[in-house]
């Protein structure tokens, strides 16, 4: 089975005709292309939100670009520690699982999509994708709530992180200095309100450009730096056992499953190819290969390389394991520099990234849409309640610094099921494969089986959240 195989299926039960020369298979395309921007126009005249964040005009490329800053993150620093509670190789059939899963799973939802885009109703959002294919109940109550919860996660979540780099920047330079977390979450956020007004999602193309040169760039660090200490005559001692009674391997190898679901996880490919052009068709797949071409020049040498290294020792992210007591490092302090520079560089535009589907529903609430985009009656809403926004995530990041804890859970509840069972549903909803097929099965097997990982691995991440209570406290200095 490819994804050529599914194209070709999609095509028989989508085309209403075939042209039979080149010269009719071109006036066919602009003339569907011609249809879809006028019927995308038409169904925007009263929709705010995706009239001005979800700007029809990106190319593949730039799709490429999205889809890489909302997967290729930071938050891939810490798939060593993931190894850790897996093993070597349960850690690697891991990450091979979640890159062949959510690259067949991502293609499905694309092709769902390009399948109403061909007859005129285009679905922008996942909840127009739910609303259309299981129903609006569905739509209302459960994927719209899940993506917001996911998507706004990620973005406190990438606001500590922010702070975190910035505050490991700072006792390099300062081992002995008295800032504390939260000052710099809040230096972050006040940089994040300026980045958050940008006007739409097509609007960070070049951003997301850059973040791409910069997750390779922070990603070739964190593996060299890695090897160096291996290496180095100061090099740890290598035990890849899986610490822990059984109890606690299983609950830790869940656990480390919703951290790898995670950092595959998107939440938001409706959204991303609603970035593109009409004609649609085939722009995603393009993308979804660029994108999964830097996953596997990143993840998996970040992975391996780190848990090399350091074993089952890996902390929650790998440049932790290079810092040493009083401002020493493990590696050259310029070069550790740089490499958590490049990471706080990209953190930026991850968080803008995730905060369209939030801009997105603000957009909708607030703004009209039959003014114009930049006049003060959508200006004045948009600059207030992004704002608001930005506020509520940092106040949120710098009270609850242990909210990586709090991601887990979010990953397990919301990462797994938006992209690891519900493009499967949706595409045999709408495509009806044959019950005797293996498409149908395959689909319907790999959304059980990780239906069950969503459900262990939410009471393992809550497990963990109540194993860590005792050290939580409000504005922490961690």
């Amino acid at each position: 089975m490819t994804l050529e195989f599914l194209r070709e299926e999609r095509v028989t039960h989508g085309s209403d005709c075939a042209a039979d020369g080149s010269h009719s298979e071109v006036e066919s395309r602009n003339h569907d292309a011609g249809a879809q921007v006028e019927d995308l126009e038409e169904s925007r005249k009263h929709d705010a939100g995706a009239r001005f964040v979800l700007k029809s005009k990106g190319s593949w490329l730039h799709c490429g670009y999205h889809l890489t800053t909302s997967i290729v993150g930071p938050a891939l620093l810490s798939l060593p520690f993931a190894f850790s509670s897996l093993g070597w190789v349960g850690g690697v059939v891991c990450l091979i699982v979640g890159a062949l899963v959510t690259f067949y799973s991502y293609n499905l939802l694309s092709l769902v999509l390009e399948h109403y885009a061909q007859r005129g109703h285009r679905q922008l959002r996942f909840r127009d994708m739910a609303n259309d294919i299981i129903g609006e109940k569905w739509g209302r109550y459960y994927i719209g709530p899940v993506q917001f919860i996911v998507c706004f996660g990620a973005v406190i979540g990438t606001i500590l992180l922010g702070g975190q780099s910035m505050k490991s920047i700072y006792l390099i330079s300062r081992p002995f200095g008295s800032m504390e977390l939260y000052v710099f979450v809040a230096i972050f956020g006040m940089f994040m309100l300026i980045l958050a007004q940008i006007p739409s999602f097509h609007s960070l193309r070049h951003i997301n450009l850059i973040s791409l040169l910069l997750c390779l760039a922070y990603s070739a660090c964190a593996t060299g730096g890695s090897i160096y200490v291996g290496y180095s005559a100061q090099a740890p001692p290598k035990d890849y056992s899986v610490v822990g009674d059984n109890q606690d391997r299983v609950f830790g190898a869940f656990n480390a499953i919703a951290i790898i679901a995670s950092t595959y996880g998107s939440g938001m490919i409706p959204e991303i190819q609603a970035t593109t052009a009409p004609p649609v068709t085939g722009k995603m797949f393009k993308g979804l290969c660029l994108c999964y071409t830097i996953v596997l020049a990143t993840f998996f040498n970040v992975a391996m390389s780190g848990y090399w290294a350091f074993g089952n020792k890996a902390d929650s992210t790998i440049l932790s394991n290079f810092i040493k007591e009083n401002g020493h490092t493990s590696v050259p302090k310029w070069f550790f520099l740089m490499t958590n520079i490049f990471a706080l560089l990209q953190l930026s535009a991850v968080v803008v990234v995730y905060l369209q589907p939030t801009n997105e529903l603000l957009e909708g609430f607030f703004a009209n849409p039959q003014k114009n985009q930049y006049s003060a009656r959508n200006v004045i809403p948009r600059l207030v309640f992004r704002s608001l926004s930005i506020i509520i995530a940092t106040t949120i990041a710098a009270m609850l610094p242990f909210f990586g804890d709090i991601s887990a859970v979010l990953g397990a509840f919301g990462f797994l099921p938006l992209d690891f069972v519900v493009p499967f549903i949706f595409y045999n909803i709408t495509f009806k494969p044959s019950t005797r097929g293996a498409i149908f099965w395959v689909n319907n097997i790999i959304a059980i089986v990780f239906s069950v990982f969503s459900i262990v691995g939410s009471i393992s991440a809550v497990r963990q959240v109540v194993l860590d209570a005792k050290n939580y406290k409000l504005f922490a200095n961690l």
